[in-house]
């Protein structure tokens, strides 16, 4: 029987911003100060929620924590399912900080402001239940639910061609989550005759019959064709190359805070299904088609970063550049190492961060000239120093320089590319990694020549002389996001250490065999801070999930490849002695791991 717990702390984040919304609807349409006010509370509201769901966050453990559930439609195996662990916890409080942001910035909007700040409510609302969501029918609600406000916003208050960007943006997003649907209904078809019962959407049940071995065994041939389903989805999301041709209309069309809230969060909804669905519901096909993906990510790093460097138009260089940034993403996580995952992950909010500052200066800048167009800049350092000393920093984050946030998760991604690549993993070799890291250097040169055009040179344009340096309050917003730069590069276990639980267990998900798998279902079990599974002693869901007793080790972190372990040594961890548990793991080479980390 599933019993209702009803709702809790995170369904009051999720849809905070929508009863904002629906209050806004009510509020006369000519009082637009108080609706800028009312919209600000909300999503402050939001991220003060968001951060209280952070701070009750175990991150001593893989499992899902705060679950909440309401029957739905219990005769299809359909509810209303959400919680939150390593993987997700980072991108809700991203969503809510940037939308804080975007909401500031969005009092330059002076068209139709009132259903403007509805829109961007509504947005919120949607991404929130993407992150958290537990049933697959209801991430794929919110996934196809983000679309219609941002469709809106886009077609509505973007450019000169915004009807095109936004039919373009629509279409490609809906019919590549088409496939996914299909594949999600494939699945509750799967599950009800793996277990002879009804079937489900519930993700913890099927990611359990799934560790078990049993959701697969009368169906192993499907398994390549339902991740592809799943993985086309995500492409068209991230955007991975060739699926990307949507983004840089989209980013150009869109209003600054549409910009900022597409590369900050939105494009996150691709990475993010891939650790959360594609990772450990599909483990054989992952490893079989691996070196699909890695291809086009590595192709779209090199590709984007080309693009981008021809381009005239300023933001439309960012928007290219987001394509060759999210290749790094795809390849940390699909190196399927310790470092590599971690440094995919660490670059999702990076990239939001640091991309999301470069299109909020834009957009700063573009108020004041409405251009966008290189030949139209020169000479801006001089004119105005703090604006230019914070696009400095914000671009340097995007180029990778060390001590700056971005160096961070590129370093890892390539990392655990390198380390998969060298240990011959997957069919991958040693080019992946070099053409890479080509792209790290091809990033360096564009990003320092757009730099260079706008505010160096001769300041020669009347309408550039006339310029004043930005706001107190435009600073104030830079500067909150130069501040997480710096955090994320001066101290990246602040974001790290939060998710390496999850992220451990995902990797082993993959990488061990069945029966051996860790299980959302199973809270026997968990990843221990060596990064081994291991066998805990019974304790309650909602708990104090982090303080665990260890029984036995299952299976070693693996840090290193190759995963297999000799016959003696896997006969000596199936029945370890309670007080050597510790000495048994540090044996199998985590101890350099440990060191190095």
């Amino acid at each position: 029987m599933i019993e209702s717990t009803g709702f809790g702390l995170l369904s009051l984040t999720i849809f905070a911003p929508f009863i904002g919304a629906l209050i806004l609807m009510f509020m006369p349409e000519k009082d637009v100060k108080n609706i800028r006010y009312a919209a600000l509370a909300f999503s402050v509201v939001s991220f003060v929620l968001s951060l209280l769901v952070l701070s009750r966050f175990q991150a001593g453990t893989y499992h899902f924590q705060m679950i909440e559930l309401v029957k739905w439609i219990p005769s299809l195996g359909l509810n209303y399912k959400v919680g939150v662990d390593g993987v997700s916890i980072w991108l809700i409080v991203l969503t809510t900080f940037l939308m804080v942001i975007s909401t500031i910035f969005s009092f330059y909007v002076d068209k139709r402001v009132k259903q403007y700040m509805i829109f961007m409510l509504m947005l919120e609302t949607a991404m929130l239940g993407v992150f958290l969501s537990l049933d697959m029918i209801l991430f794929y609600t919110f996934f196809e639910a983000s679309l219609v406000p941002m469709y809106f916003l886009i077609n509505i208050w973007g450019g000169a061609r915004r009807q095109y960007a936004a039919a373009k943006f629509f279409i490609y997003t809906f019919a590549g989550s088409i496939f996914m649907l299909i594949g999600i209904i494939t699945m509750h078809q799967i599950y009800a005759r793996a277990t002879g019962g009804a079937g489900t959407f519930d993700f913890i049940a099927i990611q359990s019959q799934v560790a078990s071995g049993q959701f697969w065994a009368k169906a192993m041939q499907a398994q390549p064709l339902i991740f592809w389903s799943f993985a086309i989805a995500f492409m068209v999301k991230c955007p991975m190359f060739p699926f990307h041709t949507w983004l840089p209309d989209a980013h150009v069309e869109a209003p600054t805070a549409g910009s900022v809230i597409l590369a900050g969060v939105l494009l996150k909804m691709g990475t993010y299904g891939f650790l959360r669905f594609c990772l450990p519901l599909f483990p054989d096909a992952v490893k079989t088609q691996l070196i699909w993906i890695m291809g086009l990510a590595v192709f779209g790093i090199i590709y984007g970063a080309i693009v981008a460097a021809v381009q005239p138009d300023v933001k439309k260089l960012v928007a290219y550049s987001s394509v060759a940034h999210m290749g790094f993403v795809i390849i940390g996580i699909f190196s399927l190492t310790h470092e590599g995952m971690m440094g995919g992950a660490m670059q999702q909010l990076n990239h939001g961060i640091s991309t999301g500052a470069l299109f909020l200066m834009i957009g700063l800048l573009y108020e004041r000239r409405h251009t966008r167009m290189f030949k139209d800049f020169g000479g801006l350092k001089a004119q105005m120093p703090i604006y230019s000393m914070l696009f400095l920093i914000v671009m340097l984050s995007s180029v990778g320089l060390p001590s700056l946030n971005g160096f961070v998760g590129e370093f890892l991604a390539m990392f655990g590319l390198y380390q998969a690549s060298a240990a011959g993993m997957f069919g991958l070799n040693i080019g992946f990694p070099v053409v890479a890291g080509f792209g790290v250097v091809l990033a360096a040169v564009y990003l320092l020549v757009m730099f260079q055009k706008v505010f160096y040179g001769k300041n020669e344009n009347p309408d550039n002389q006339r310029l004043k340096d930005i706001k107190p309050w435009e600073i104030a917003i830079c500067g909150v996001l130069v501040l997480f730069i710096f955090w994320g590069g001066f101290f990246p276990n602040t974001f790290l250490k939060p998710m390496e639980r999850s992220l451990g267990a995902v990797r082993q998900m993959v990488l061990n065999d069945e029966g051996s798998r860790p299980s959302y279902a199973d809270i026997t079990m968990d990843v221990n801070a060596d990064g081994a599974l291991v066998k805990v002693a019974p304790r309650e869901f909602n708990g104090k999930l982090q303080d665990f007793q260890e029984v036995s080790i299952i299976s070693p972190a693996n840090f290193y490849f190759p995963a297999k372990k000799p016959a003696s040594v896997q006969a000596k961890l199936e029945n370890p002695h309670p007080s050597s548990l510790r000495s048994q793991t540090l044996s199998l080479g985590e101890r350099e791991i440990g060191a190095a980390r």
